[in-house]
């Protein structure tokens, strides 16, 4: 327990009293008086207010909280006392969130709950605890305030932001990926497998009538096609130091490993709606290997197993990784190299590609620092106005030159490349694979 500020306004008359007192001593015998008063009362109403009940509280969120995201928490206090309770209420969420809407202040009545509900904003991946709901409890003269801990902990845990995963299901429910940037192109001649025969319709060509099944029906019958199914896409995910930067000037805050995990998410689920399977080895500090696999349950083992995962502060050994893939991935599939490339990994990324390619059809997606193209933005451009500035931007030109050289010779070498700012990858894959698809690539 601890004073209130009505207790300490309280003891201003008395301490003017004391003042005065020095003056005129003969005031000596009421302040005395007044300080037996107000320690009385002080006491007094201390003993009522440790002798109060406490109320009761507990707390609903969801187990399971997307990165970035505000999501609602609800405070639930019921006052089982017959008397009446003044509250001011916080709650001990996770350092790593940031909140809205706390703390909170409000007037229990006997036998009346009450329901309190503010927003929490994850700002990293994990595990994470929220403490007990911390009450500050207004004695019944209101001299003193009593802090009390109610309820019990709970952990959470905190997912890549699926969001995009859940919209871009319901776009697809709706034939309207469109909207979402996902360009779906028309396939040149036929599928790779068969589907299924279906009345023949206008703009079919004469290469899709079945004969026989026209001269039996007596109709015009087409046969159907669609993209080769049962392949398999495999992630490499980058896990290194050059993970870990964040966009700044504008940007949404997110490290460069939690795009390339959105992207990995989405691209993981418009495999698996296309019948492909899914699997995923990370390297360069925390190393985690998923088997590939089929069905949508799969999805919900990608973010079980890597809602925790982080970037680390080791460098990517590429090479390293390739060969581990070559053991573990014996099956053809398309291997998506994730991570943050720059021209000095020539030594090490192109061995490793190579490798790759004796048995996979590689991509490799790389993240752009958005500060670049921010940076050679058109309408930001102006001449240099001293000679730092001229070396600045002669630099970022030359660092640029070196860049598109260094992925040149990775296209050079049969390799599929990506190289785009971090609000990009996601739909960029998506487009790419489904590229891949139609082409009969994969």
């Amino acid at each position: 327990m601890h004073p209130s500020r009505r207790l300490l306004f309280a003891c201003a008359p008395w301490l003017v009293l004391g003042v005065l007192a020095v003056r005129w001593p003969g005031l000596g015998m009421v302040w005395w008086l007044v300080l037996a008063g107000l320690a009385m009362a002080a006491l007094a109403d201390a003993v009522l207010a440790l002798r109060m009940e406490a109320p009761e509280a507990g707390r609903r969120v969801a187990g399971s909280l997307p990165l970035g995201a505000w999501s609602e928490v609800k405070l639930r206090l019921r006052n089982a006392s017959h008397r009446s309770l003044n509250l001011r209420v916080h709650d001990h969420h996770p350092d790593a969130f940031d909140t809205a809407g706390l703390p909170r202040g409000l007037r229990l009545e006997p036998g009346a709950w009450a329901e309190l509900r503010y927003q929490v904003r994850p700002l990293r991946r994990g595990r994470h605890a929220f403490g007990p709901v911390q009450a500050f409890l207004d004695s019944p003269w209101g001299f003193w305030v009593r802090d009390l801990r109610l309820g019990a902990g709970e952990e959470v845990k905190v997912y890549p932001n699926f969001a995009a995963v859940a919209k871009y299901a319901l776009l697809a429910t709706d034939q309207r990926l469109s909207q979402l940037g996902v360009l779906k192109k028309r396939r040149r001649g036929e599928g790779l497998e068969f589907h299924q025969l279906r009345e023949y319709r206008e703009g079919d060509s004469s290469r899709q009538v079945d004969w026989k099944a026209t001269s039996r029906l007596r109709k015009l019958i087409s046969r159907e096609y669609q993209e080769e199914r049962d392949q398999q896409v495999f992630f490499l995910l980058d896990c290194g130091r050059r993970m870990r930067a964040l966009e700044l000037d504008g940007g949404d805050g997110l490290s460069h490993f939690d795009h390339a995990l959105n992207a990995v998410l989405l691209l993981s689920y418009v495999a698996l709606r296309q019948g492909d399977a899914v699997g995923l080895l990370s390297f360069a500090g925390d190393k985690r290997f998923l088997r590939p696999r089929k069905s949508v349950p799969t999805l919900n083992r990608l973010l079980n197993e890597l809602y925790d995962l982080d970037a680390t502060t080791h460098a990517p050994d590429y090479l390293e990784a390739a060969r581990e893939t070559m053991v573990r991935l014996p099956k053809r599939s398309l291997v998506v190299v994730v991570s943050n490339v720059r021209d000095e990994d020539d030594q090490t990324l192109a061995p490793a590609l190579k490798l790759l390619q004796k048995r996979h059809l590689v991509l490799l997606a790389s993240l752009r620092e958005r500060e670049l193209d921010l940076a050679l933005d058109p309408a930001d451009q102006e001449a240099p106005r001293d000679f730092q500035a001229a070396l600045r931007a002669g630099a970022l030109h030359e660092y640029l030159r070196h860049r598109r050289a260094a992925f040149d010779r990775l296209r050079g070498l049969g390799v599929q490349t990506l190289d785009v700012v971090p609000a990009r990858l996601a739909l960029s894959l998506v487009n790419r694979y489904l590229d891949l698809k139609t082409s009969g690539r994969i």
